[in-house]
C-alpha cells in the first residue's frame, strides 16, 4: 500500500501479508493504513486496489483463485461500506499495463498489449488510454485456453500439463517462470529454477539453451497471433522473467519474424516503472 498524490508521486509505502482467507482481517489492514495516514487523506479520497483476479465491470464481483475472501464478492462496494470512502478495483495485470501506458514505456501509444511473465502468464489491453475488457472482466488473459495438444502418433512428446484454471495445455503451464522450470524438466529430466535456467542460457549452457529456444518459440508464436489481430505498437513486459534480458530479446526477435507487418525496432520493452506500475495503474483506474 502507498499514498499517491495528484502528480502521481508515491510515498508512505508499506507492505502487509495478504490475509487471503479472512475477510475481517482483510478489511482491518485497510482500516489500519487509513488510520495511520488520516492526516494525509481527505475524507473523500479513494482507495484503489490492483488484485489478482477478474473484476466484472458491471457488478464489481471478483473471481480470484488466490484471495479466497474476495472471491464472489462485490469487493469495491463491500470495502467502501466498511471504510466509508470510495473504493475502486482493477485486475493487477490491467493495472500494470495502464501504469506503463500512462507514465511508463508505453506513454504516447494508442494501442498497448502488456505482458506479465512471472509466477503466471498475464496481460492487459489498452486502447486510447483505457483498459479493454469483456462483460465479465476478461481481457488480455492470453495465458489461458488450450494451445498445447497431445501428438496422436507420439504420446508424451508434447508438454500438455494441467493448469490452475481447470484446463490442460494452457500457455500458463509452460510460459511462466514455473512453466519454464516444468518445460526444462520435461525436456531434460532435471530440476533447475527459472533463475538458474535463464542464467545458464545466457552463458551458453546447451540444455538451458534448448529449453529457452523451445520456450521462446511457443511464446513468440502465441504473441505474433495476438499482434497480427490487435496491432499494438508496443508491448511492455513485467514480472520476474522480465529481468532475463537475453530471454526477452530472443522472444522479441522471434516475435517480429513471425508478424505479418514486422516492425524494424524491438516491440517488447521492459517495464520502466517496475513494481510501481501496478500501484500507479490502480491509481489511474480511479480517474
Amino acid at each position: 500500500m502507498a499514498l499517491v498524490d495528484a502528480d502521481a508521486s508515491i510515498h508512505h509505502r508499506v507492505k502487509y501479508p495478504t490475509p487471503v482467507d479472512d475477510w475481517d482481517a482483510f478489511v482491518a489492514i485497510f482500516r489500519a493504513f487509513q488510520a495511520a495516514h488520516a492526516g494525509q487523506m481527505a475524507p473523500d479520497d479513494a482507495i484503489s486496489i490492483a488484485i489478482a483476479g477478474l473484476v466484472a465491470p458491471d457488478s464489481g464481483t471478483i473471481v480470484s483463485a488466490n484471495i479466497a475472501c474476495t472471491h464472489g464478492r462485490p469487493l469495491a462496494r463491500d470495502l467502501a461500506a466498511a471504510l466509508g470512502r470510495p473504493v475502486f478495483v482493477i485486475n493487477d495485470a490491467d493495472a500494470f499495463v495502464l501504469g506503463e501506458a500512462r507514465l511508463g514505456v508505453a506513454a504516447g501509444h494508442d494501442r498497448v498489449f502488456g505482458l506479465i511473465l512471472g509466477t503466471g502468464v498475464g496481460g492487459g489491453v489498452i486502447e486510447n488510454g483505457r483498459v479493454v475488457t469483456g462483460a465479465s472482466g476478461v481481457g488480455g488473459e492470453w495465458g489461458h485456453g488450450q494451445i498445447m495438444f497431445p501428438a496422436p502418433g507420439a504420446p508424451g512428446a508434447v508438454p500438455v500439463l494441467p493448469c490452475g484454471c481447470g484446463r490442460t495445455g494452457c500457455l500458463d503451464t509452460i510460459g511462466s517462470a514455473r512453466g519454464l522450470e516444468r518445460l526444462h524438466h520435461f525436456l531434460h529430466g532435471e530440476t533447475r529454477t527459472s533463475k538458474q535456467i535463464t542464467r545458464d542460457f545466457s552463458v551458453g549452457d546447451p540444455r538451458a539453451h534448448a529449453t529457452a529456444d523451445y520456450f521462446t518459440d511457443i511464446l513468440a508464436g502465441a504473441l505474433s497471433v495476438i499482434l497480427n489481430t490487435f496491432p499494438a505498437s508496443i508491448v511492455p513486459v513485467g514480472g520476474g522473467l522480465s529481468n532475463a534480458r537475453d530471454l526477452i530479446d530472443l522472444i522479441d526477435r522471434k516475435l517480429r519474424a513471425n508478424m505479418l507487418d514486422a516492425p524494424a525496432a524491438p516491440i517488447l520493452t521492459i517495464t520502466m516503472l517496475g513494481g510501481d506500475a501496478g500501484l500507479l495503474g490502480s491509481y489511474f483506474a480511479a480517474d
